[in-house]
Formats: C-alpha cells, sequence, structure tokens
C-alpha cells in the first residue's frame, strides 16, 4: 500500500522486514517529504530504508541531501579550526579547575567536542544540548565513541525548551556556548544566554564567552561591491535584479579581495553576557575617514572574551573559519578625509545593520534605544 498524502503529514512510522511494502514507495515517501521541507523526516525514512536494504545506492544519496539542508557545511570547517578549539579548551580547562564539581551546560553542542572537553578537563557532569535532531542523535556517538558518554547526557533540544530538573538534574554552574556567527549575534546568542540565565544557571554561573564586541571598518572595494549589485552587461540592464540582493550582511574574508580601509576599526557593540538580553539597541557614531575613496561597504568582526585574558576573533586576515562579515552599501559615498561620516548602528537582537551617511544629512527616525544614548566621535581605532 502506498502512503497517502495524509500519511505524509504524520511522523515517520517504523517499518520492519516483514512488512508487506516495497522499498520503492518508500523511496518516493523520503522524495516526497524532502520536496515538502521536512528534511529531518526524509532523512528518517530513508534511514529506515536503509535498515532494509543497506546498499540502496538512491536512499544513501537521499538522506545524505536531507542531512545536507539540515546539518550545514560549515561544521567540518569549524571542527579544523585549530585556534578556536585551542582557546575554547584552554579557558574551558580553566573554569573546571576553579570549580570540578560543577554542573557544565553546552548549548549548542554540534559534534560535542566543548562538552568533551568539559569532561577531560575533569568535569563530573556535562550536559549538552542539540537543538537539531539528526545531529543530537550523532553527537551520542561521537560522546560514546570517544568514552565520555559517562560523563556527557546529550539532550536532544533547543535550550529555551528546557527545564530543571526535567533536562538538567539543577541550575548549571558553568555556560560554554559558541553559537555565533561572523557577526556575532546570527545564531541569537544574546536571547540564548539570557533565557538560560533565567531558567538554567546559578546566579553566579560562570559563562563563556563572558563578553563580545563588534568591530567595524569603512571599506573601498569594487570586488565586494559587485558581490551584491549588478548593472549593464553583455548589452543588458540587469539593475532590476538587485532588489534581491543582500540587505543586510553576508560573509566573505576580506583579505581575498582587493580593497582599501577608508577608516580605523571601531567598536560599534559591547555587550556583557552576564547581562545584555536581545533587547534591540541603535547607537550612533561619527567616524573620521582615514582616506579619500569610494565607500561601497562597511566590514565588521567580532572579539569575544571567552574568559579574562582568553580572547576569540574572526578580524580580517586572521585565519578563522568565521570569515568576516560584509554589508555592502546601496549606492557608494565618496568620503573624504576631515568630512566625517556618520554611521548608524542597530540590532534586533539577532543581526546588526548599518546606515550611512554624510554629517549634513539627518538621522533616521528609531524604534530602539540608543546604546548610551549619546553620539560617539570615533577618532581611535578599536582597542
Amino acid at each position: 500500500m502506498e502512503p497517502t498524502e495524509s500519511d505524509l503529514m504524520d511522523p515517520v512510522p517504523e517499518i520492519h522486514a516483514d512488512d508487506d511494502l516495497e522499498l520503492a514507495q518508500f523511496l518516493r515517501w523520503g522524495r516526497d517529504l524532502h520536496h515538502q521541507g521536512r528534511y529531518e523526516d526524509a532523512a528518517k525514512a530513508y534511514e529506515l530504508i536503509l535498515g532494509l536494504d543497506r546498499d540502496n545506492e538512491e536512499a544513501r544519496i537521499g538522506r545524505n541531501r536531507a542531512v545536507r539542508r539540515a546539518v550545514p557545511r560549515w561544521h567540518w570547517e569549524m571542527l579544523h579550526d585549530e585556534e578556536r578549539a585551542e582557546l575554547y579548551d584552554r579557558a574551558i580547562r580553566q573554569a573546571v579547575a576553579a570549580n570540578p564539581d560543577a554542573l557544565v551546560l553546552d548549548i549548542g553542542a554540534g559534534s560535542g567536542l566543548l562538552a568533551m572537553m568539559a569532561a577531560r578537563a575533569g568535569a563530573r557532569h556535562v550536559v549538552a544540548c542539540e537543538g537539531q535532531e539528526p545531529v543530537a542523535e550523532t553527537t551520542s556517538r561521537v560522546v560514546r565513541v570517544a568514552g565520555y558518554d559517562d560523563a556527557v547526557s546529550v539532550v536532544p533540544k533547543m535550550s529555551t525548551r528546557m527545564t530543571v530538573p526535567e533536562d538538567l538534574p539543577r541550575r548549571a554552574d558553568l555556560l560554554v556556548t559558541e553559537i555565533v556567527d561572523c557577526g556575532l549575534l546570527g545564531e541569537g546568542i544574546l536571547g540564548t544566554i539570557a533565557h538560560a540565565r533565567e531558567h538554567l544557571l546559578t546566579p553566579d554561573a560562570t559563562i563563556m564567552p563572558s563578553r563580545g564586541r563588534i568591530i567595524a571598518q569603512l571599506v573601498e572595494s569594487e570586488q565586494l561591491f559587485r558581490k551584491n549589485h549588478v548593472g549593464k552587461l553583455y548589452g543588458f540592464d540587469l539593475a532590476p535584479f538587485n532588489r534581491l540582493s543582500t540587505l543586510e550582511y553576508f560573509d566573505s574574508r576580506l583579505h581575498r579581495h582587493e580593497h582599501r580601509t577608508l577608516s580605523d576599526p571601531l567598536t560599534v557593540f559591547d555587550f556583557d553576557f552576564r547581562t545584555a538580553d536581545a533587547t534591540p539597541r541603535g547607537t550612533e557614531l561619527r567616524v573620521r575617514p582615514t582616506a579619500a575613496g569610494r565607500l561601497h561597504a562597511i566590514a565588521f568582526w567580532f572579539e569575544m572574551e571567552l574568559l579574562p585574558g582568553i580572547t576569540l576573533d574572526n578580524a580580517p586576515g586572521h585565519d578563522s573559519h568565521w570569515k568576516q562579515a560584509i554589508q555592502c552599501l546601496p549606492v557608494p559615498v565618496l568620503v573624504q578625509p576631515g568630512e566625517p561620516v556618520v554611521l548608524d548602528a542597530v540590532h534586533d537582537g539577532e543581526c546588526v545593520r548599518f546606515t550611512v551617511r554624510t554629517g549634513s544629512e539627518p538621522g533616521p527616525e528609531r524604534d530602539v534605544p540608543a546604546r548610551d544614548g549619546t553620539e560617539r566621535d570615533v577618532t581611535e581605532a578599536a582597542r
């Protein structure tokens, strides 16, 4: 009997070798689930097929396609980021040594690497939560193969759905997380840590990372601009296609594109993760260009203080898997030394975006509070 349309909306059932169902029908089911965007269910359907016929090539490829949709490729590059791993390992060892009895919570566990680092450092109980079910299942396998399943428990949930004592035996003493993108906020670190402080952590818990800064720089780069804009090409005006271009930021390695910096780096936002929340904020910066040129983009990156004295960043030229965040302007702006540029920066708790205007242009109306309520005249590089 072929699965019906209503079946496709239900959880994937278990099938057994004695079920009188043709594999071709389940392969078709897996494809339908995939086309509906139900990638995790599609992966399960293909896994059921592989349970009956482990050499079924279509099921193997189908499962991998579904997993690829749910699990981004950057996981592998991140795992090979040696500086990131070494700095987190150092910070985790220091934090666990200060409190060997600490209950450790790892949010966004991924491969389980940070959780296992905590166990290796001597933590007796680590709870690793991972919201993507296929990843969480694999995390459990990794932890078991590594021999740390006696100390590390994997919870297949988003941390914002976890409760004490259902998922944590008690409030955690140490939070370890790395839910950041190239622009720092894109994976929801502000709201996630704020929720954890309220519901999952002790009042004096150690939070890693403890702080984060966003640093920006004015950049001239026709190459970067062309990655997000088009005009007349091949005898056609393709400019209307720009309505589909990225309004916020995309990631790129600045040093791989011909460019000139038009200002010193400057700190835009500074977050203390022990107190910060996801409330939208804005700030106005008066930037003095260091060179004349055409301002095509704002390049920005982060610095994260894991613990005092241990800092991780993705600054330009740094061999970090995160790359840099690039926001192209809609139209290039001519800048000159001695003629300040006003940089309006806002974040909505998950994304930072910029607008640029000359000093004579009026500022935008905002529904978000300024970070400190004042305009800042930036004349020094971020330190």
